[in-house]
């Protein structure tokens, strides 16, 4: 259960570091390049991922709401 934990912490983690970046590349390239789009995709990807995680371990009793 707390490998489930750190997974979880580590998937936050990264979508905190897409979002970061994206909003670095935002601010550096002034809208000149794809990069700030690409490090967006990269957090909903993480986040999809995340969320799947989270629903497989529910289904599975590793984690239970509220508990």
């Amino acid at each position: 259960m707390d490998i489930v934990k750190i997974i979880i912490f580590v998937m936050l983690l990264l979508i905190l570091l897409a979002l970061g970046s994206g909003l670095y590349y935002l601010m550096k390239d002034r809208g000149q390049s794809n990069r700030t789009v690409k490090a967006l995709a990269w957090r909903v990807i993480l986040s999809f991922v995340l969320f799947l995680i989270l629903l497989l371990a529910f289904a599975t009793g590793i984690i239970n709401p509220g508990g």
